[in-house]
C-alpha cells in the first residue's frame, strides 16, 4: 500500500484508488489520504492547499463525505492567484450547495470577483455564482450582474446573462430589474450571447406579466427578423450542424415565439409566415432538422388560431410517426394527444398510421398510441377501430392484452351504435382475452344481455359457441354459465334465429356438460362454480330428464371445503328432492335488469353502457317469496319486516344477489336490484 502525505499528486491518488480490488481497500485508501489532507489543513499548508481540494473533489465524486474541505474554498476564492481561485470556485460549485450556511461567508469575495480587473476571474464569479446563487446572494448581487450584461466581452455578457436567469428564478421581484438589459441582448450577432439572452427573455415572460408585455410589443417582429435570418443564412462552419446553421438557436427562438404569441392575436400573426417557413424548409432526414419541427409544432399549436397552420404541424407530425427512431415516434404521439382537442379531424387522418403504432414493437409507444386511438374513436369510425384492436388482441404480447382489453371494452360501451354490435364485440373479447377482463365489465355485459330480450336466443348460442373454443377464458365461462341458467331452452330449441346465424342441434344433455365442464375446471374459482351450481339449479327444472344426472353434481360438492358451495349444494339438493311443487317458480328467470340504474352507478369506474331506451324493466315476480330466503339467500337471519311493493322488489333483490354473488351477504332494502349488482361488482 502507497504511503500517502500532503505532497501525493492528484494523479497518483487516482491511480492507487483505481488499483484497488476490493471496497475495503479503497476505503482505507481514501481513509489515509483524507487523514493527510486534514493534518494539512490543521497546519495550514498554503503550498499544497489547491491540491488537496483538487484530491477532496474526487473524493466527493466518489460518494465519500467532504464536509472538511468546504472553508479551504473560501480560502481559495479570497487568494489573489487566478489558478487558486479556479480550484476554489470548482470546489465551491462541487462541495457546497445554496443551502449550505458556510455559503454567507463568500458573498463579499464574489461581489469583489465581479467588479474585478480581470475578465476570467469575473467569469468564475458568475459561473460559481450561477450554479450556488441563493435568494440572499441574488438580493445582494443583482446589480452587479445587471452591469456585467453590458460588458464589453461577449463571453462575460453570456455568462452574465446565464446568472440572471438563476437570479430571477431565485428572486422574481427582481425581474423588472432585468428587462431592459436583456431585451437589448436580443440585437446580439454573437450567437452564443444571443441564446443567452433569448433565454433569459423567455424565463422573465414566465415570471413577469409587465416582462411579456413589453417583448410582445417592443421585439415580436424583431425576434421574427432574426429567426428569418438564421433559416436563410447561408453555410457557416461555426454554427453548422447536420447542414442545418445553429439548430439551438432554432429552437431557443421559437420557443421565445411561442410564450409571446400565446393568447395574443396580434403576436401571433406577425410569426405565422414564419412559422410556416420553418415547417416547410427544414429537412427532417436528421436529428437536428426533426428538433427544429418539434419546436415548430409546438409554437403553432400554442399560439392563436390559425387552421392552416396546424395542419400543416399535424402533418408534420404524421411524418414523425413513420420515423424508425422511437424517440421521435413517442414525442409525435404525444403532441397528438395534444393535438386532438384542437383539430380533431386534421388527427384522424393519420389514424391508420396511429394504429400502427399500437402494433409496435417498443412497449411506451404501444400504450401512448393505445391512449390517442381511444382518443380518435367517434360514432362513425367505431366499428373499424374496434375491428382493428379486436383483430390485434388476437396476436399481442401478454403483457399488452390488459391494456387493450380495457380499452377496447371502455370504447365498446361508449359507442356502441346497436346492441347486437355490442354483444357480438364484448363476446370476441372474451373469447381471446376473458383472463384479462375486470368484473364490472362482465357484469355490464349481463345487464345488456338482460335487457336485450330479442337477442336472449342469439346469445345464448353465441356463447355455447365461443365456450366450446375458449373454456380456459374464465369471464366467457362465467357469462356462459350465466345465460346457459337463463335461456338454456332457447339453445336446445333454436328459439329467436336471425337471418346471420347458422342452426345448431344441441342435446339437453349437451348443455348440461358445458356447466359440468365450467364447475370442474381446474381454473374455475369460487364465483364460477357458485354460479354454475345457481346454473344446474334452473336447468333442472328446464331439463327433467336430466334432473338426476343434474342432482349427481350438486351433490358431489355437498363435501366441499368452501363453506359457500357446500351450503347451495345442500340447499339445491333438498330443492330438487323436497319442493318439486316449488322449484319451477324458484328458478324462472331473471327479472330485466335496470340498466340505467347500473350504468349511472359505474360511470365513476368505466364510460355509459350502450342506451336501451327501448327496453322496459320489468317488475321482478313475487311469486315462491317466502322460499328464497331460506332456499336461496345467503343470509340466513330474518329480514326487518317491509310492507307493499319493498317485499316484492326483496324478493327480486335476493335472486339476483344469490345468482351473481358469492359471499354472504344481509338482505338489502334498496328498491333497484341494479344497486345489489354494481355494489358486488368490486
Amino acid at each position: 500500500m502507497n504511503s500517502f502525505f500532503s505532497g501525493t499528486r492528484l494523479r497518483d491518488m487516482i491511480r492507487a484508488i483505481r488499483a484497488c480490488k476490493t471496497a475495503a481497500e479503497e476505503r482505507a485508501v481514501v481513509r489515509k489520504e483524507c487523514a493527510a489532507i486534514r493534518t494539512s489543513i490543521n497546519e495550514n499548508d498554503h503550498d499544497y492547499r489547491h491540491r488537496n481540494l483538487a484530491k477532496l473533489m474526487f473524493i466527493h465524486m466518489l460518494g465519500y463525505p467532504t464536509h472538511f474541505g468546504q472553508m479551504e474554498c473560501l480560502k481559495l476564492i479570497a487568494s489573489a492567484g487566478f489558478p487558486e481561485k479556479r480550484i476554489g470556485y470548482l470546489g465551491l460549485m462541487l462541495l457546497l450547495d445554496e443551502r449550505q450556511e458556510v455559503l454567507m461567508l463568500v458573498t463579499n469575495s464574489l461581489k469583489q470577483d465581479l467588479n474585478h480587473s480581470n475578465q476570467y476571474i469575473v467569469g468564475l464569479a458568475l459561473c460559481a455564482l450561477g450554479n450556488i446563487c441563493s435568494a440572499e446572494m441574488a438580493r445582494d448581487l443583482a446589480p452587479e450582474v445587471e452591469r456585467l450584461l453590458q460588458f464589453r466581452d461577449p463571453n462575460i455578457r453570456k455568462k452574465a446573462a446565464l446568472c440572471s436567469i438563476r437570479i430571477i428564478r431565485k428572486v422574481p421581484d427582481l425581474a423588472e430589474n432585468f428587462i431592459n438589459p436583456a431585451a437589448a441582448l436580443l440585437k446580439e450577432k454573437h450567437h452564443g450571447v444571443l441564446i443567452t439572452g433569448i433565454q433569459l427573455c423567455t424565463d422573465l415572460c414566465k415570471v413577469s406579466p409587465e416582462a411579456l408585455e413589453f417583448l410582445r410589443k417592443k421585439h415580436t417582429e424583431g425576434l421574427v427578423r432574426t429567426l428569418k435570418d438564421v433559416v436563410n443564412s447561408p453555410y457557416t462552419p461555426e454554427y453548422d450542424i447536420a447542414g442545418i446553421a445553429d439548430p439551438f438557436l432554432h429552437v431557443r427562438l421559437l420557443k421565445l415565439l411561442r410564450a409571446l404569441g400565446q393568447g395574443d392575436a396580434d403576436s401571433s400573426d406577425a410569426m405565422n409566415d414564419i412559422l410556416a417557413q420553418v415547417a416547410t424548409k427544414t429537412e427532417s432526414n436528421k436529428n437536428a432538422g426533426n428538433a427544429i419541427l418539434y419546436e415548430c409544432v409546438e409554437t403553432i399549436m400554442s399560439i392563436e388560431d390559425n387552421g392552416g397552420l396546424r395542419v400543416l404541424a399535424i402533418n408534420i407530425l404524421g411524418r414523425f410517426l413513420s420515423n424508425r427512431d422511437n424517440n421521435i415516434r413517442y414525442v409525435a404521439l404525444n403532441m397528438l394527444m395534444k393535438a386532438i382537442t384542437v383539430d380533431a379531424q386534421a388527427v384522424q387522418r393519420h389514424r391508420a398510421t396511429i394504429l400502427e403504432c399500437v402494433k409496435d414493437s417498443d412497449a411506451s409507444i404501444r400504450k401512448r398510441a393505445l391512449e390517442l386511438v381511444y382518443l380518435l374513436v367517434n360514432e362513425t369510425n367505431v366499428k373499424p377501430l374496434t375491428k382493428e384492436l379486436i383483430d390485434y388482441l388476437e396476436v399481442s404480447d401478454q403483457d399488452f392484452k390488459g391494456d387493450l382489453t380495457a380499452k377496447i371494452c371502455s370504447i365498446v360501451e361508449k359507442f356502441s351504435p346497436e346492441k347486437i354490435w355490442y354483444i357480438d364485440q364484448m363476446l370476441k373479447v372474451l373469447a381471446e382475452a376473458g383472463n384479462f377482463v375486470k368484473d364490472e365489465v362482465w357484469h355490464a355485459l349481463i345487464v345488456v344481455i338482460s335487457n336485450a330480450s330479442d337477442l336472449h336466443g342469439y346469445t345464448v348460442r353465441a356463447l355455447y359457441k365461443a365456450f366450446k373454443t375458449s373454456s380456459e377464458q374464465e369471464s366467457l365461462v362465467r357469462v356462459a354459465v350465466w345465460c346457459i341458467g337463463e335461456y338454456g331452452d332457447m339453445l336446445m330449441n333454436n328459439v329467436g334465429m336471425l337471418g346471420i346465424e347458422d342452426s345448431v342441434t344441441v342435446t339437453d344433455s349437451d348443455i348440461v356438460d358445458v356447466v359440468e365442464i365450467a364447475i370442474k375446471r381446474h381454473a374455475s374459482d369460487l364465483t364460477t362454480k357458485a354460479m354454475a351450481l345457481i346454473a344446474l339449479l334452473k336447468l333442472s327444472s328446464r331439463f327433467p330428464s336430466c334432473s338426476e344426472r343434474i342432482k349427481d353434481i350438486i351433490v358431489h360438492h355437498k363435501g366441499s371445503l368452501v363453506l359457500e358451495l357446500q351450503q347451495r349444494s345442500l340447499e339445491f339438493n333438498s330443492i330438487i328432492d323436497k319442493h318439486q311443487n316449488i322449484r319451477s317458480t324458484l328458478v324462472e328467470r331473471m327479472p330485466i335488469l335496470d340498466e340505467a340504474t347500473f350504468t349511472t352507478r359505474r360511470a365513476g369506474s368505466l364510460p355509459a353502457a350502450v342506451s336501451t331506451s327501448d327496453d322496459v324493466p320489468a317488475a321482478p315476480s313475487s311469486s315462491g317469496g317466502d322460499f328464497l330466503q331460506d332456499l336461496l339467500g345467503v343470509d340466513l337471519s330474518p329480514a326487518p319486516t317491509q310492507s307493499g311493493t319493498n317485499q316484492v322488489q326483496k324478493a327480486g333483490t335476493d335472486v339476483l344477489l344469490d345468482l351473481l354473488s358469492i359471499g354472504a351477504h344481509p338482505v338489502q332494502s334498496s328498491s333497484s336490484t341494479t344497486d345489489i349488482l354494481s355494489t358486488h361488482s368490486k
